[in-house]
């Protein structure tokens, strides 16, 4: 109460006028609407719209339209504002609701205008065909805004049924089918791993491990996959063919199994804990199908590695799965995206299974189950963990499926006006938005030609290009851009679509277009994953369609003086296509930076979880919490800045309880203040037992994994600013990042002898730990000693506490480095793995004991 006080106090009479009128919006139209149906928004845009025709056709001179420009600019950006600075919750949604009428009046608008004035229909056939070419591309930008307003119109939030309100006994049964083809068998087992730590009954839950890799050259890897279900208590299920690929798989089995329900994984998407306890409750209502929910992956995807984003910008499917389903839901639209999802299995049955007739049977499905009257839920909130394409040609490959998949829909189904299928008004635009997504291959080109071809071959596919066109072109971009913000700003950063698809514009283009022709065409290919990149390359099979618009639109950007000084009556449109080329050209070579690999710098990948864990080193129980863990090692606070030794056993908890136990080398210490340090560690001779456990802790015991929720927000010209940057930002070498690097070793003052080509040399041990000792000798005392350096031998050494103990302790080590003092000779030596195992004791015993 006293917190809250001065805030409104101390607000300006203006923000206080801001902040009534900002409350005023949802309590004026909730007494308007006060279902806020389906229906009811589609009444009142249609309304909206048949009552803007006159804004939308009203001619106006050129220095008018110029002041109405600035003013519906000025007016987006300032809702724009506010909605990001003062509104929440349904204030938001009726804001983006008024931005979505008001950027639909600027682009009709627009529309209008283009289609009356600026179309180059007389100039001859070349300016004619480029002119339709351009305005086609431009028409399908429009229809694909339109779709997704109306997508986004208002977005549902589900939470999840509580099951503990149903007696147990009545709970479903649930088969877990994790499909595989060639993919390694260790990503399999941790999905495996997963789905059998998910809590839930016993008796009512089965893991079967769908293998469709029965070609020769997998027979030993199918013996594998046999022998990690017996060990883990999964069952393998098989088939005498490979029939319709991965929705063969599943129909296969689905004949095979007795659950009620059906989770189905893909291969390297690890389940968390309490899957199954959000979901199931949501077919206690007998018409839903499906509950849907997102994939993520916790390995970044080639534009967030080979652009070096930093995790800065979010990834590409932020925006389906954080906005478009819950868009589609709202429509009963979301559908089925192949894994991370629960089907009711008689319901599946009913529609003859998974769709097999096209490469994206997962969407397929979904149709024919809206199709038939069911419904399908998608819960937002991410319970798997999956592996993204480590590869540019991966992803390319996987984009090019989805994308022929989609097309083959339309092209067999079309969901918008084939009427043997049952369904509303609303699911058939969102299906019809989703199949025709992929599209945008040729109309991305198309966009990024037209400019070039005007400044390099002189055709001209706008009629009359300049300052009045503008004028109506520049409140099109910048108030579609603004209501766009409202919904995407935390999930689709400014000008990052642009790059998703001028990367895979011409892949796009030409599968949709084949799809078209024949949507036969085209088999199922698995995506690639848990690849290694190791060095620095070009993608040329990739890019080199786009690297050749890159050199056509540099060329254009090349001929703009030239056209200046030997046509200045054309400066004008001349100027307006540098600018467009200039800002593609940008655009452009951004996207194809995303085909130049950088190598991995880590063996595995780390993720940010914050497990607590408890270090046990030189005789001492630390408490301290990771920053970030992946299956090879970690990076742990403690609040201790002192006697770590090298080796140590650490204890990792997972949120819900589930431990791993295992041995790791404390390779680098860094203080962060007085009393906190920073420990790197890297695991080391980890047993079977050790990695399943390590795999449950980091991916499956998991209340909520840190990219639920994303903080940061889009700011267009930061945005920009960062595309811009990526120009030099891609070519720098990656590099681990240099710290305060303190070795982990024990200070200790003791004799030493060094023995080596049958002489002793003595000298003074100075640091010790299990792995590594430190020597100091007088520099004149060994002979040759920069062939000791060279060499760098296995040797032996005495070592006691003190010149006259009669039994000085024998040890092997091999030198590793010799740094030269003014009058001493430093020896780092290295006791060898190989013969850890004989002098382990004894040095644990020389590091406790020394002083």
């Amino acid at each position: 109460m006293t917190n809250s006080t001065p805030s409104k106090r101390y607000r300006s009479k203006g923000q206080r006028v801001l902040a009534w009128f900002v409350d005023l919006i949802p309590n004026f139209f909730d007494r308007l609407f006060q279902k806020n149906s389906p229906s009811q928004l589609v009444v009142l845009m249609g309304l909206l719209l048949v009552l803007s025709v006159p804004l939308i056709v009203t001619p106006l001179e050129i220095w008018q339209q110029g002041i109405v420009a600035v003013i519906l600019v000025g007016l987006g950006w300032a809702v724009t504002d506010i909605e990001h600075k003062h509104a929440k919750g349904q204030t938001s949604e009726y804001l983006h609701l008024f931005m979505v009428w008001l950027s639909l009046i600027t682009t009709f608008r627009y529309l209008y205008y283009r289609t009356n004035y600026t179309l180059n229909l007389t100039s001859g056939w070349l300016d004619a065909t480029c002119s339709v070419l351009l305005f086609l591309a431009e028409l399908y930008a429009i229809l694909t805004l339109a779709l997704a307003f109306f997508q986004t119109l208002k977005l549902k939030e589900r939470k999840a049924v509580d099951l503990s309100t149903v007696p147990e006994h009545q709970w479903f049964k649930v088969d877990i089918y994790i499909p595989t083809y060639s993919e390694d068998v260790e990503i399999v087992r941790k999905t495996a791993l997963g789905a059998l730590a998910i809590d839930y009954p016993a008796d009512k839950k089965k893991v079967h491990i769908l293998d469709d890799g029965r070609a020769e050259k997998f027979r030993e890897r199918r013996e594998q996959l046999r022998q990690m279900c017996k060990e883990l208590g999964c069952t393998l299920l098989t088939r005498d063919n490979n029939d319709h690929a991965k929705a063969g798989n599943i129909n296969t089995a689905l004949r095979r199994t007795g659950g009620d329900l059906v989770l189905i994984l893909d291969c390297d998407h690890i389940p968390v804990r309490h899957f199954l306890k959000d979901t199931v409750g949501f077919f206690y209502s007998p018409k839903v199908s499906l509950v849907q929910t997102p994939h993520w992956f916790y390995n970044p995807d080639p534009f967030e590695r080979n652009l070096q984003t930093g995790g800065k910008i979010p990834v590409g499917n932020e925006l389906f799965y954080k906005v478009l389903q819950k868009g589609n839901d709202f429509w009963n639209a979301a559908f089925f995206c192949g894994s991370a999802a629960v089907v009711r299995k008689s319901h599946l049955l009913e529609v003859g299974g998974i769709a097999v007739e096209t490469v994206t049977e997962d969407c397929h499905t979904s149709l024919r189950l809206h199709s038939l009257g069911y419904e399908s839920v998608y819960y937002d909130k991410i319970m798997v963990a999956g592996l993204a394409p480590e590869k540019f040609s991966a992803y390319v490959g996987q984009q090019i499926r989805w994308a022929r998949g989609m097309a083959q829909i339309l092209r067999l189904e079309n969901p918008l006006l084939n009427p043997k299928l049952k369904l509303s008004i609303g699911q058939r635009i969102c299906y019809f938005s989703a199949t025709s997504h992929f599209f945008y291959g040729f109309p991305r080109l198309m966009y990024a030609l037209a400019p070039a071809m005007f400044l390099v071959f002189g055709i001209n596919p706008i009629r009359g290009l300049g300052l009045e066109t503008l004028a109506y072109a520049l409140p099109h971009f910048f108030v579609s851009t603004y209501a766009n913000y409202i919904t995407y700003k935390n999930v689709r950063f400014s000008f990052w679509n642009e790059i998703y698809e001028f990367a895979m514009s011409f892949h796009a283009g030409i599968v949709t277009m084949l799809a078209v022709f024949n949507p036969k065409l085209g088999s199922f290919n698995v995506t690639d994953k848990g690849l290694s990149v190791t060095k620095r390359s070009f993608d040329w099979g990739s890019a080199k369609a786009l690297m050749i618009v890159a050199l056509l639109v540099t060329a254009g950007v090349a001929a703009v003086p030239f056209w200046l000084i030997l046509r200045p009556q054309d400066s004008e449109a001349v100027l307006v296509n540098m600018v467009w080329s200039f800002f593609n050209l940008i655009l452009i070579v951004s996207a194809l930076l995303v085909a130049l690999e950088q190598p991995q710098l880590r063996r595995s990948h780390r993720l940010d979880r914050k497990l607590s864990a408890t270090l046990y080193t030189n005789g001492a129980v630390v408490q301290g919490r990771t920053q970030n863990v992946s299956e090879t090692g970690c990076q742990l606070i403690v609040d201790h800045w002192a006697d770590f030794l090298e080796d140590a056993e650490i204890e990792l908890i997972g949120d819900y309880g589930a431990r791993a136990f295992v041995k790791g080398q404390i390779i680098r210490v860094v203080p962060v203040h007085e009393t906190q340090s920073l420990l790197s560690i890297e695991f080391v001779d980890l047993t079977r037992a050790q990695l399943d456990a390590l795999s449950v802790v980091i991916y499956s015991d998991v209340r909520e994994w840190y990219s639920q929720q994303r903080e940061n927000v889009d700011d267009p010209l930061q945005s920009f600013r960062f595309i811009v940057g990526s120009l030099t930002r891609s070519f720098k070498q990656r590099k681990p990042e240099a710290t305060n690097i303190a070795r982990v070793r024990k200070e200790i003052r003791a004799h030493a002898q060094l023995y080596w080509r049958g002489q002793f040399y003595s000298g003074v041990a100075t640091r010790i730990s299990n792995r590594s000792l430190q020597l100091e000798i007088q520099s004149d005392a060994i002979e040759d000693v920069r062939l000791l350096s060279y060499y760098q031998p296995l040797v032996g050494v005495l070592l006691s506490q003190t010149a006259d103990e009669s039994l000085p302790n024998r040890l092997l080590a091999k030198v590793e480095q010799i740094d030269f003092m003014d009058d001493r000779t430093v020896i780092e030596l290295r006791f060898p793995d190989q013969i850890m195992q004989r002098q382990e004791d004894k040095i644990k015993q020389l590091v406790d004991t020394l002083n």
